[in-house]
This record gives structure tokens, sequence and C-alpha cells, in this order.
């Protein structure tokens, strides 16, 4: 074989190998730009049907803290009786019960959220319980004592409760 042919069978296979490598590149550039279009696709749909059951569950925790806030439980549940640990027990068991009912939410939510209302769950119980440490003896003096406290510093409901209105805000 000549220097001539061996020239000539590059020139021949340079255009070939450069038609070859440009077709890879375009090709691999769609094949991505497809799987781009998917994945797209794929989290639209998915956001399109998750969006209202994740709405749906920070609407029951917002419900759920709420509930819990100092004064709303106080005023909603009244004591049985006039023995003071007892009323304490069944706020204490009210949340608990809240919190339960609603344990399924978390899935729905960022660790952080779910995380912060734990915290104002636990620190609304943590108040009910100080409260109860005070020199009342009824549990009607509890209950004020509790309404008392809660005037004082605010609830751990609404610092909980705006965080979550701030998680909401960013789902739009």
């Amino acid at each position: 074989m000549s220097t001539e042919n061996i020239l000539q069978l590059f020139g021949f296979l340079l255009p070939a190998v450069v038609t070859g490598v440009v077709a890879f590149y375009f090709f691999k550039m769609h094949t991505k730009n497809e799987e781009g279009r998917r994945r797209y696709l794929l989290h639209k749909n998915t956001t399109k049907d998750t969006l209202p059951i994740r709405l749906q569950a920070y609407e029951r925790m917002a419900l759920f803290l709420e509930r819990i806030a100092i004064n709303n439980l106080v005023v909603r549940v009244h004591p049985v009786g006039q023995d003071k640990s007892n009323y304490e027990n069944l706020l204490i068991k009210q949340i608990e019960n809240e919190f339960d009912h609603n344990l399924s939410q978390q899935i729905y939510m960022t660790d952080q959220c779910w995380n912060i209302i734990k915290a104002a769950k636990n620190a609304t119980i943590q108040a009910i319980r100080s409260a109860a440490m005070s020199e009342s003896d009824t549990a009607d003096k509890l209950r004020e004592d509790i309404l008392n406290q809660s005037m004082e510093k605010s609830s751990p409901s609404v610092t909980a409760l705006a965080f979550v209105k701030k998680e909401i805000s960013e789902l739009w």
C-alpha cells in the first residue's frame, strides 16, 4: 500500500468519523433532553396529584395547632370535677389524642415543620404541667392559672402555625 492509498483511505474515513461523532453527540443530547422532559412531566403529574393532599395535611396540622393553643384548649375542655390533677391529665390527654389522630400527616410535610409541630405540642404540655405545679388546689383555679400564664407569653402553637403558613407559601 502506498502512501497515496493510505491518504486516500484516511480522506474517506475522516468524514465518516466526523459524521459519526456528530451523530453520537446529537443522539446523546436528544436522549438527555427526552429524559429531562419525561422527568419534568412525571414531576408535574405527581405534583398535581400530591399538592391537594399536602395542602390538606397542612390544613389538618393548622387545625391541630389551633385546637391545642392553650387558651382554646382550656375554653373547650371543661373540668369534670374539682381535682386539679385529673383536669391536668384530661388536658394532656386531649392534646395527645389530637396529635395521635394526625400522626400520618407527617409524611406530607418537611421534617423541620413536623419537628416544630411536635415541639409546640410538647411545649404546650409543659406549660400545662408548669401551671399545675402552682399552689392552686382545684381544677377551676388551675384553669385560671393556665389562662393567666398563657396571657403572659405567646402560645407555642402561634409560633408553629406561623412556620406552617410560611412553608405553605413556599409550595406556590
